[in-house]
């Protein structure tokens, strides 16, 4: 039986983590007719959700799935799949389960470690129950797939330990972690790609990089299976987050990066009435199996309102028509294909249940606040004319009192980031002003990212130069770009500057921001076309991404059909999130509030 995640067309990273995940793991401990049971720890319970469903586990001979953590009642005459990182933690829960012969919990045990389990564990792990043991194998697959082209390493603290000023934090050793996962993901992709990194303002990019480089380098020595030998054609691209401060509090008005921003929507699940406040509460999880949400969740709000009615035109009039002369032979017809319209009526009416909550909000508050962003953001209003006073435009802002504070910060951010910093007196004024003592570390902590907030002449105020993209069509209300799109595009179209975006190592010549070859080989017209074809570009920002940023990584693949763009972070954040981690930066965390997944 297929997995579900390959049932529905093809899931991009989904299916490439299942599709390993079942030859690495349940392939390697197949056997017809015998039932196992799976222990997870928590991070695998994420992995394995992520891209299959119970139905997949029991296609796979899987009838129970456990928590390695807990306690558990004894199924001694089963055999037991232990799919765990290569923690004490998990590695203890193991060692518990075959503490002694006579109190064995399961019959036997198959031991997958998500990457490279080091020697301590292993000798601790073999000296304590290895007679239990059949297999022990590293499948080195160490992030999540989020979406299709969408990865997450699943590390939010990552953000404090990168970006706080406190003495006694230390990035080392979540750097370190992060390349190791970040390997896996390419070994998954099956590429070894040229590693480059944005040069400044901070020194996080470039220490990932060098750590990333060195690793994929002894992964391909070491691993025996592996084909690849030298540098595939592909791009590896490490960020600090302070390179695009504005797309991460800009109002953004397409589906899901709006829906996320405005409405309580907690991991992916989307909570409903259907018949008014009275009515029973839904919920709904907004994932790719849904292929309608994933036709519609790059588009504009004022689009998917017109689509989705249309749909739900369009289904009825089918199932009219379906219907016809009710004779026995149309009546089973329509009886088996009742399901099926029923399905898709509730995703409709789901979606247009988001799409109508988000323009409630739009309505009440975020419409103007939307026109004032747009213009900080880009420095020119809607006709294209330059904004004189920036301070003018933020004013009307400030001294409306149905804008919430986290609403005052954003544009009181985007004001500032467009003037590339303010005074301090300014600042000092603005805080006091808008009565935001308490969450002005919002504003302030941004330093630590590398991002002006205080300067002291008025000349440093400049801004960055941006991709022309004014004969686009797009939406008066969303006329910023994410730079992540810039990006994309010139890594692809070969135009980074080689001194803002170094290489950690020699490089394949198609990638090598000249397209020179070596005088021995003759070089190819269509290098471009060549370096192109199959290659990807794997995107990754220390400290989160936003939805939209994540569409741009859709939008690039669809525009450059013969790269495909795979984007991920530590985690994703919405702006309130990001808001609530910067203002954490200066509080002093205790020990156990950190979490590492060596712990």
């Amino acid at each position: 039986m297929a997995p579900a995640v390959a049932a529905s067309g093809d899931r991009g990273l989904k299916s490439l983590v299942w599709q390993k995940l079942k030859t690495s793991v349940f392939d390697d401990c197949w056997k017809e007719e015998e039932w196992k049971i799976i222990l997870l720890d928590d991070f695998t319970t994420k992995l394995l959700s992520s891209c299959g469903k119970m139905t997949d586990l029991l296609a796979e001979g899987i009838t129970v799935v456990e928590n390695v953590y807990k306690n558990r009642e004894p199924v001694p005459h089963m055999k037991a799949i232990y799919l765990i990182t290569p923690t004490v933690k998990s590695v203890e829960g193991l060692i518990c389960d075959f503490a002694s012969k006579s109190s064995s919990k399961y019959k036997a045990a198959y031991v997958y470690f998500t990457d490279f389990c080091d020697d301590k564990l292993f000798n601790r792990m073999k000296s304590s129950c290895s007679k239990a043991i059949r297999r022990c194998k590293e499948i080195n697959i160490n992030f999540l797939p989020y979406e299709s082209q969408v990865f997450t390493l699943d590390v939010p603290n990552a953000f404090y330990h990168c970006y706080s000023p406190s003495p006694e934090k230390t990035n080392d050793a979540v750097l370190e972690q992060m390349a190791e996962q970040i390997v896996t993901l390419c070994a998954t992709l099956e590429e070894n790609p040229g590693v480059r990194y944005k040069s400044k303002p901070l020194d996080n990019a470039s220490k990932l990089a060098q750590l990333v480089e060195k690793k994929l380098e002894n992964f391909y020595k070491i691993d025996e299976r592996s084909q690849i030998k030298g540098k595939t054609h592909s791009q590896l691209l490490i960020i600090d987050r302070g390179f695009d401060p504005v797309s991460t509090v800009l109002h953004e008005l397409t589906f899901q990066a709006m829906a996320y921003d405005l409405l309580p929507i907690e991991n992916d699940t989307y909570k409903y009435k259907t018949d008014g406040a009275s009515g029973k509460e839904r919920e709904a999880i907004l994932e790719e199996e849904d292929d309608l949400w994933v036709k519609i969740r790059h588009k504009h709000i004022a689009n998917v309102l017109e689509e989705i009615p249309k749909l739900m035109k369009e289904v009825s009039s089918k199932r009219k028509a379906t219907e016809g002369k009710l004779s026995l032979s149309n009546l089973a017809q329509l009886m088996k294909k009742m399901p099926y319209f029923r399905k898709q009526i509730t995703k409709q009416v789901v979606h247009l249940n988001i799409a109508e909550d988000c323009m409630s909000k739009f309505k009440s508050n975020i419409e103007k606040l939307c026109k004032v962003e747009q213009d900080l953001a880009l420095g020119t209003d809607a006709d294209g004319q330059k904004v004189k006073d920036s301070m003018r435009v933020l004013l009307p802002v400030l001294l409306n009192k149905n804008h919430d504070n986290y609403d005052k910060i954003r544009a009181i951010l985007l004001y500032i980031f467009s003037t590339n910093g303010t005074t301090q007196e300014n600042l000092d004024k603005l805080i006091q002003n808008v009565q935001i003592e308490n969450d002005s570390d919002m504003i302030k902590n941004w330093k630590y990212l590398g991002v002006p907030i205080v300067t002291t002449s008025a000349s440093q105020q400049r801004r960055p130069s941006r991709k022309d993209r004014s004969s686009e069509e797009t939406f008066e209300l969303s006329r910023w770009c994410p730079v992540i799109k810039d990006i994309m595009e010139d890594a692809i179209e070969n135009k980074l500057d080689s001194k803002e975006w170094p290489y950690c190592s020699q490089c394949p010549a198609p990638w090598n921001g000249t397209g020179a070859v070596s005088a021995r080989h003759k070089p190819k017209a269509n290098y471009l076309e060549d370096r192109k074809s199959g290659s990807k570009l794997i995107v990754v920002v220390i400290g989160g991404i936003t939805y939209s940023e994540m569409r741009c990584a859709y939008e690039v693949s669809q525009a450059f059909k013969s790269c495909e763009v795979v984007i991920g972070s530590t985690h994703i954040v919405t702006p309130r999130r990001l808001l609530d981690d910067i203002k954490a930066l200066t509080v002093t965390k205790s020990k156990d509030m950190v979490y590492f997944k060596d712990e």
